[in-house]
């Protein structure tokens, strides 16, 4: 095995979830995302794809990417992308919003204060 690199896009080192799915089917698992570029990106999680599989990963703050599985071994593997992708925008904060979900906003936000209760 070489230990030289001839990967040539930056990759950022992260721990993040996101969900995949297999082209084609509507099941979706929960994979840990280990490192992130613009191409590509390496997983981990059961059960593993195959190599050449096409798959979609839905990641925070992107949406759903389409792409291949490029490698496998043991429960990692790589998933290069068909489109390139911002991967600085993956860990930037969730955006607050009347549409984020209820655990994403601050906590002690309510609509009526009138209805939050004082102890």
């Amino acid at each position: 095995m070489q230990d030289i690199d001839n990967r040539d896009r930056e990759r950022d080192s992260l721990f993040l979830m996101a969900d995949l799915r297999l082209r084609g089917e509507s099941d979706v698992q929960r994979v840990k995302v280990r490192n992130l570029s613009k191409g590509g990106m390496m997983a981990e999680g059961a059960p593993v794809p195959e190599r050449g599989q096409s798959i979609s990963v839905n990641l925070r703050n992107i949406g759903w990417v389409d792409g291949s599985v490029a490698w496998v071994q043991d429960n990692r593997f790589g998933i290069a992308f068909a489109n390139e992708i911002e991967p600085k925008a993956a860990r930037a904060p969730i955006v607050v919003g009347e549409g984020a979900p209820r655990y994403t906003r601050p906590v002690g936000e309510a609509k009526d204060r009138g209805s939050v209760r004082k102890i």
